[in-house]
């Protein structure tokens, strides 16, 4: 068990570099800071020079692996780190100097308990990228396939697991401050965080996502998942077939390659609803560096360390906003919010859609190159406070990734419009899944699962009340206490009394501490 002195020291030298890219100035400014958290802010740039332009992403990156993990995700929670730093951190490379081979080498072989040679015919020493988790390797197997090697870096698990013990423990404090911090439920964001992570620290995991996802896929028109090679496949290490390709944010080359950039940017946002809405499982870190092309207009997406996933009920929720928010019935959209219990009951449906009109009616209208899904969720995020609105964790993900996607087809297609390519789609899926016929259909499958269930019922119903007849069950018997547990409890009685006003002394004293310190 950490101690608590330990997460303080981390917490103020972590803010000591916060500070030193001026990233502590928006949490000091911000009157919704608590004021212990402002206090420590304070304490933390103590003698430090601030530079003027705040760099959240290099203050991050200057951190280590597991803050630019963190700060990717809160690139997604403007309402939580405010709009300029969510926007700074959406930049922030999730790159660092690659290991040395020689331990990459050491890392594969430990990791299969065999020697690399009986596996790889030859790898590339010079890796093809070097992220905060892993590195990237390309190499040949012995039975001469063209694969991608991706290694775990060498104790990067336990600096995450450190790292992020610290995490809980401040969101935890955070949280019970109440208030502001409370609803922003800064402990469940942690908590997705380190699923997240935990995801990515093994490497069968991100495996089987991919499987996952191109079955997902499968039938979809020119969009493709590598393979997977399991028998080179472990939770430290992962090969998958290697990908030919451009990068999709190489728009120049794509152009001299001949590619139709307004139908690839057409085609990524449509492979994207069909992950999130249809199969509610998908690529959540759709950035340029995980997108290729291949010669015949292929789309081919990379690293599948961070999953999304969403149900059923949330997908229609999801799909019915959307469509409210493209068509302008912001009445229904409104009404979603409070079945979906997103917004406290004691709120008017009446007002909400007032205020969702005042997001969306401003972008109505406009040319094509001025709307933006972005900035409709920003403008989403800035009424959530005063209709008391918690975060929705598993929509932060999903928030992330249309924002991603909407960056990419963008650069491709400066005038695609994102609800014109949605809602056909969303308007499609909404009529499968939510009209008459769906509605028949999943009746009848319910009603068919609770017939098929009956004699399974029976045969419980049975076993727990057997015919008459045989030996009759034994009654039930009362707790006897045996006489050398009693003179236990007799003996530890006294030592347990002075145990309990010394630690509840403790705490007293600790909790005077805390408070000082805050």
């Amino acid at each position: 068990m950490t101690k608590p002195a330990t997460h303080i020291f981390r917490l103020l030298k972590w803010g000591r570099t916060l500070a030193r890219h001026g990233a502590l100035r928006g949490i000091e400014n911000d009157p919704n800071t608590p004021g212990p958290v402002k206090r420590l802010a304070r304490l933390a740039r103590f003698g430090t020079f601030q530079p003027r332009q705040p760099d959240y992403a290099g203050a991050f990156s200057a951190i280590g692996p597991a803050a630019i993990k963190l700060g990717q995700s809160l690139a997604t929670r403007p309402d939580l780190v405010g709009e300029d730093a969510a926007r700074n951190l959406l930049a922030l490379q999730d790159s660092l100097p690659p290991v040395p081979f020689g331990e990459i080498e050491q890392a594969i072989a430990a990791s299969f308990g065999q020697p690399v040679e009986t596996l790889f015919e030859r790898i590339d020493p010079v890796p093809v990228g070097a992220a905060s988790i892993a590195q990237v390797h390309r190499a040949v197997t012995t039975d001469g396939r063209q694969v991608a090697i991706k290694v775990l870096r060498p104790g990067i698990r336990e600096r995450f697991a450190r790292d992020i013990q610290t995490y809980e423990w401040a969101a935890a404090h955070l949280e019970a401050l109440g208030g502001e911090a409370a609803r922003l439920r800064p402990r469940l964001t942690i908590a997705n965080f380190k699923r997240w992570t935990n995801r990515e620290l093994d490497l069968r995991r991100e495996a089987a996502s991919a499987s996952e996802l191109a079955e997902a896929m499968h039938g979809v028109e020119r969009y493709h998942i590598p393979q997977v090679d399991w028998d080179r496949t472990n939770g430290r290490v992962m090969t998958v077939e290697w990908v030919d390709g451009i990068k999709i944010s190489d728009r120049d080359a794509l152009v001299a390659a001949g590619h139709d950039l307004p139908d690839l940017a057409r085609r990524l946002v449509l492979a994207f609803l069909r992950q999130a809405i249809s199969a509610g499982f998908f690529h959540a870190d759709m950035h340029q560096g995980n997108l290729f092309v291949r010669g015949d207009g292929t789309i081919v997406a990379i690293d599948f360390g961070i999953m999304g996933r969403i149900d059923r009920q949330a997908r229609q929720w999801l799909a019915e906003i959307l469509y409210g928010l493209t068509t302008g019935n912001y009445r229904r959209v409104a009404e979603i919010h409070f079945e979906a219990q997103y917004v406290p009951s004691y709120h008017s449906v009446d007002e909400f859609a007032t205020a969702l009109r005042a997001v969306g009616e401003p972008m109505r209208g406009k040319p094509v190159s001025e709307l933006s899904v972005g900035q409709m969720l920003d403008g989403l995020f800035a009424i959530t406070r005063d209709f008391d609105m918690q975060t929705q964790p598993h929509l932060l993900l999903l928030q992330k990734t249309m924002v991603m996607v909407e960056g990419i087809a963008t650069q491709l297609h400066p005038e695609i419009n994102m609800w014109d390519v949605s809602a056909p789609f969303v308007r499609s899926w909404i009529r499968d899944e939510l009209g008459p016929e769906a509605a028949l259909a999943d009746r009848i499958r319910e009603d068919t699962a609770t017939l098929l269930r009956i004699p399974d019922l029976v045969r419980r119903i049975e076993d727990r009340y057997p015919p008459r007849g045989g030996a009759p069950e034994p009654p039930p018997l009362p707790p006897v206490e045996l006489m050398w547990q009693r003179r236990e409890r007799k003996r530890r009685g006294w030592p347990g009394y002075l145990l309990a006003a010394l630690i509840g002394g403790g705490t007293a004293w600790g909790a005077m501490a805390l408070g000082w310190i805050g």
